[in-house]
């Protein structure tokens, strides 16, 4: 994950060298595909032991996340369509929101018995076509990677960032207001909460311009005179 704002606070250095324009408009921030299952893998993946491999394939407006699972004997992996219906993503809270769009679909399965197989195939039947639940969701929600709530799969990130202070610094300098899928990609709109970027120096009586948000010098631009500041130090 601090790959990801690695890249958010980039981008957001990029957008403070724009400041004519950028008060009001709302900008794109694009992580790629490989980036954000990098991300699943480190923070979700390798933080649960019976899920080998979680990864989503992104296309327009909707993507197929992938599930391997290594669960008392049956190793399989599944896949589901889904669609990103909401997101917020800021200081206080991290979540994604997902519309399941297909049935789970069973990529492959190996079992360590017979009968392990019958009643692996009998669940997936009485979940989709008696209960008409969905065993994916049920699965993620078990192992406590995502929640269900009215048909919607909950994807809460705050567990996996709330204690690191950079990334929370990161998410204070930016507004998120949605995000969209394209192929590849996974697009924040964000605008750039100024208050944010900027904190003040007592002992200096000046603004510091914070672009990192990682709390070290690199990052950090002296605006003169905070009082009264001139139009050339916001260029």
């Amino acid at each position: 994950m601090q790959r990801v704002f690695k890249k958010i606070a980039q981008n957001i250095r990029g957008f403070y060298h724009k400041a004519e324009d950028l008060i009001e408009e709302e900008r794109e921030l694009p992580l790629s595909q490989n980036l954000l299952n990098a991300t699943i893998q480190k923070y979700v993946t390798d933080n649960v032991e019976a899920l080998k491999d979680l990864h989503a394939d992104i296309y327009d407006d909707w993507c197929r996340l992938y599930a391997t699972l290594d669960y008392k004997g049956i190793y399989t992996t599944l896949s589901v369509d889904l669609r990103l219906v909401q997101m917020q993503l800021d200081k206080d809270i991290q979540q994604l929101v997902f519309e399941q769009i297909s049935e789970t679909q069973v990529i492959s399965a190996s079992f360590s018995s017979a009968f392990k197989r019958i009643a692996f195939n009998i669940a997936v039947y009485v979940f989709q076509r008696i209960l008409h639940k969905d065993p994916l969701g049920l699965i993620l929600e078990k192992l406590d990677v995502i929640e269900i709530k009215h048909d919607l799969l909950y994807l809460g990130l705050n567990k996996y960032l709330e204690k690191s202070d950079k990334v929370i610094r990161t998410l204070n300098k930016i507004h998120v207001n949605h995000a969209i899928l394209r192929e590849g990609q996974f697009v924040l709109k964000a605008n750039l909460n100024l208050p944010g970027i900027f904190r003040r120096d007592p002992q200096r009586n000046t603004l510091i311009l914070d672009l990192d948000g990682d709390g070290d010098d690199d990052g950090l631009q002296e605006i003169d005179s905070a009082i009264d500041p001139k139009p050339s130090d916001f260029k």
